[in-house]
């Protein structure tokens, strides 16, 4: 019996391994951002000033653990422009008191992607993020920290979105594109009489 005992952590490490092992094999990755095409290189990050710094950084320090190259708007070939960034705090539950008992985050931002020479790859879009914590009176110090803490985690999620938006523009599809535009270009040439 003693022996059994000794081989149980050894059962279980093996067991373990044996699974991540497995999950590995299968294609299995924890949630995080998508890999970003090299097709958008170089790329300009450009904040407008209500945008956080924080949110800036966290977007281009992303795209440079992706590997792609950043330079500044007068150089980069392509840019994504983050502008209206808005936060909201409202109750969202109330006590018996009329107190709120729970309060709702919301960040949102508005992203495009335009080419240098402006052909919009991505059209302005907007993206939103929420959270809600409970909100106890009693220990306001704990809660504000909370909430600030829950604003860093929302301006994260914000930039994961702006990943997930960059990751399908393979240098096919950023052709794809600039051909349609192109296309529309000259089907509105003869309305206009521009040529």
């Amino acid at each position: 019996m003693r022996r059994l005992s000794a081989l149980t952590p050894v059962i279980r490490l093996s067991a373990a391994a044996s699974l991540m092992a497995l999950l590995a094999g299968c294609g299995f990755q924890l949630r995080g951002a998508p890999p970003v095409s090299a097709a958008l290189q170089p790329l300009a990050v450009d904040c407008s000033s209500p945008v956080p710094e924080t949110l800036c950084l966290s977007i281009r320090e992303q795209l440079k653990l992706g590997d792609i190259k950043l330079a500044p708007v007068e150089q980069a070939d392509y840019i994504l422009r983050l502008a209206d960034f808005e936060q909201d705090r409202r109750a969202s539950a109330i006590t018996s008191r009329a107190v709120a008992a729970e309060y709702t985050l919301r960040h949102s931002i508005a992203i495009e992607v335009v080419s240098s020479d402006r052909i919009p790859i991505v059209a302005t879009t907007r993206l939103n993020t929420t959270e809600s914590y409970r909100y106890d009176e009693t220990n306001v110090l704990a809660k504000q920290r909370e909430e600030e803490a829950l604003r860093r985690q929302l301006n994260d999620r914000l930039a994961q979105q702006v990943l997930f938006r960059l990751a399908p523009l393979s240098a096919a599809r950023i052709d794809a594109i600039r051909a349609e535009f192109q296309r529309m270009q000259d089907a509105d040439a003869p309305a206009t009489g521009k040529p």
